[in-house]
């Protein structure tokens, strides 16, 4: 498996009689955006500084590996020298990590010269990115949140109400995750509480953490609403049970997603991307409280999402439609269809198996999920070399993640 230059693999003339898509990014979030775009004779070049699946699909035109794709400036510089090799905003920009984002939001006017750019400006993506942000938006707006304290020192954590459990996290997830290999830390007393800041803060800036109330319940409690949204309104939607992930705890990517008619989260979602000027894909992340039965807003992905093919299998396909709306060409958006499941093997089985070990999760309820699987994340048929290359890549890219 060598990497070649993007520029070497492109089929010659596709990229002039074509608008093209730059993925950045290519684990199955970004094969998602490949194979959806592919499949219409779209040219598409994987851009990652890893070994990646996404390269390996059928429907990818090229690929480029970089050096860095946590490093802005070294990314920066490596989007901006592929932009200048193809064809001048001849080609739509879709980034698919949290930091990818925040850099094309922050350096958007220069990347916009070469491409194509539908990441919304800083101003809009940091209501995303910085959970401070997100939940201050949210309350102003009206939108349920879980309690939260934004302590500055250890003294500060007294104020924090113990009387349920407590979770300790970034602000900003990032550097975060790549640090400790997790979302967020538990706390059920002051003495983890604690534990739990001290280590948050050899890791973030003590400004950057935050004190969040637990929302009780499993996977049955977390919902998600996704959307292509502009000029105010949502031009596709899907609305998600997200039934299982990966850890199962906190989780850091859905493993298992049915479809489901959620009208509950179409006002809340809607009123706060209003209130921020939000153009793009989203997912909005939810968790139902059982104490009062309300959707509390979790977390905001201004991005594709690991599950957002199972938009396509349920009449929906957001990459297509983001696609579509950049170049001008017709876009029909709607609902997507409920009942429709979606499955990550390599992530779901495993995590299942410990879930069985540790009798969260019963044999006869995962058997019975199976069953409703429409769509893998990476599996198929007509594009097999993903799949093959995932066996092989995975145990490296657990081991360099954490997983």
């Amino acid at each position: 498996m060598t990497t070649t230059p993007a520029r070497e693999r492109l089929r010659p003339g596709l990229a002039g009689d074509r608008t093209g898509a730059v993925v950045v990014g290519g684990d199955y979030q970004g094969l998602g955006i490949v194979r959806s775009l592919g499949r219409r004779g779209v040219p598409v070049i994987v851009v990652d500084d890893e070994p990646s699946i996404a390269r390996y699909s059928r429907y990818a035109a090229g690929h480029r590996t970089v050096q860095d794709l946590h490093d802005p400036g070294r990314a920066l510089e490596s989007l901006l020298e592929l932009g200048r090799q193809l064809q001048p905003q001849r080609w739509v920009l879709f980034p698919t990590r949290e930091e990818t984002v925040v850099l094309v939001a922050e350096h958007r006017d220069v990347l916009a010269r070469l491409f194509r750019v539908p990441t919304p400006g800083m101003d809009v993506i940091r209501a995303a990115w910085d959970k401070r942000e997100t939940y201050r938006i949210a309350r102003a707006a009206g939108v349920p949140t879980p309690r939260f304290w934004l302590p500055s020192s250890r003294a500060e954590l007294d104020e924090v109400d113990l009387s349920s459990p407590v979770v300790v996290k970034p602000a900003i997830k990032e550097n975060f995750i790549y640090a400790t290999g997790v979302k967020a830390w538990r706390a059920d007393d002051m003495a983890q509480l604690l534990d739990a800041y001290d280590r948050a803060r050899r890791v973030v800036d003590p400004s950057e953490i935050i004190v969040q109330e637990m929302v009780p319940g499993g996977g049955d409690r977390q919902l998600s609403y996704c959307a292509f949204f502009k000029q105010g309104r949502p031009v596709a939607t899907m609305t998600t049970r997200r039934l299982r992930q990966h850890p199962s705890d906190f989780g850091r990517a859905s493993t298992y997603v049915r479809t489901e008619r959620l009208p509950e989260l179409t006002d809340p979602s809607e009123r706060f991307l209003r209130t921020i000027g939000y153009y793009g894909l989203v997912e909005m992340e939810y968790k139902v409280d059982p104490r009062d039965d309300i959707p509390k807003l979790l977390d905001v992905n201004a991005r594709t999402w690991g599950y957002h093919t199972l938009g396509a299998s349920a009449g929906v396909d957001f990459a297509d439609l983001l696609y579509r709306d950049q170049t001008g060409e017709p876009v029909h958006g709607g609902e997507a269809r409920e009942g429709v499941g979606w499955l990550r093997w390599s992530t779901d089985l495993p995590n299942a198996g410990r879930d069985l070990w540790h009798h969260r999760l019963r044999a006869r309820e995962y058997l019975r999920s199976l069953r409703q699987v429409d769509t893998e994340a990476v599996l198929s048929l007509h594009d097999p070399l993903p799949g093959l290359a995932e066996v092989v890549l995975l145990p490296s890219l657990a081991w360099r993640r954490g997983l």
